[in-house]
């Protein structure tokens, strides 16, 4: 496989271009998610609001490329790709689901380093940087791999049940993992931005307390909004979730 592009266009994708959008927002998928995942999204926010994907290499169109395995180095060129769009008017807010949220605000991170910021980071279906478990999913094999997926019940099935389609996921899915159970987040770690939590009730992934815990991350305002569902909740209560992110949006644009 080839090493990761930094060809901007790669990386981020518009699939709604919007001729003057009112707010922006760029979305960050979960481990083993592609930049496609938010297309919906971004059909039901148009025009108003102007919908960014990040694309990370080893999937879909990329899948020729190496999938990264260090959360700091797939930030790192995420920051680079985005750059352009970081200083374009109306400035972006951030969304990120699970691994994205992590990859969200450690892209956050890296802009406080050059005094810019998202308009506001929307943490979904993860805990906090600073909290920390200890979790191995990497490291099993395929069929434990897959069980994984499945009970998270965020990934198509008929994908799941096709050896072909399994094969070609797998090793972006297994690299996202080892990413995302590998990191150690700074503790004294802030974005200088408002930060609005999402997080489903039954989510086994990350409780209402690491949620809560996104507080001590932030120099600005902090509220968490509780959906009712597990990891997916917002595939499974799409409307309610595309509706609260366009508040939110809306509200710091």
């Amino acid at each position: 496989m080839a090493g990761a592009t930094t060809d901007g266009a790669s990386w981020v994708r518009l699939y709604h271009p919007s001729p003057a959008p009112k707010a922006r927002v760029v979305c960050f998928p979960h481990a083993g998610g592609s930049a496609s995942f938010f297309h919906p999204v971004s059909s039901a926010l148009r025009p108003d609001i102007e919908v960014l994907a990040i694309q990370y290499p080893g999937r879909q169109d990329r899948r020729g490329e190496t999938p990264m395995t260090d959360i700091g180095e797939l930030a790192d060129r995420v920051f680079e790709a985005l750059r352009p769009q970081l200083v374009r008017e109306p400035r972006p807010a951030f969304f990120g689901h699970s691994m994205g949220a992590t990859v969200a605000f450690e892209v956050a991170v890296r802009m406080r380093r050059e005094g810019l910021a998202p308009t506001v980071l929307i943490p979904s279906g993860r805990r906090a940087p600073s909290e920390r478990r200890s979790e191995d999913v990497h490291l099993r094999d395929d069929a434990g791999l897959v069980a994984e997926i499945r009970k998270l019940s965020g990934t198509d099935t008929r994908l799941l049940d096709d050896e072909e389609m399994l094969s070609a996921i797998l090793p972006a899915v297994r690299a996202d993992y080892r990413a995302i159970e590998r990191y150690v987040g700074a503790a004294d770690a802030v974005v200088d931005c408002p930060v609005e939590v999402f997080v489903g009730d039954t989510d086994e992934q990350v409780t209402l307390q690491e949620a809560d815990a996104w507080r001590r991350h932030t120099t600005g305002d902090f509220a968490v909004h509780v959906f009712q569902g597990g990891h997916f909740y917002l595939t499974a209560r799409a409307a309610e979730t595309i509706e609260r992110l366009a508040a939110t949006v809306r509200a710091y644009a």
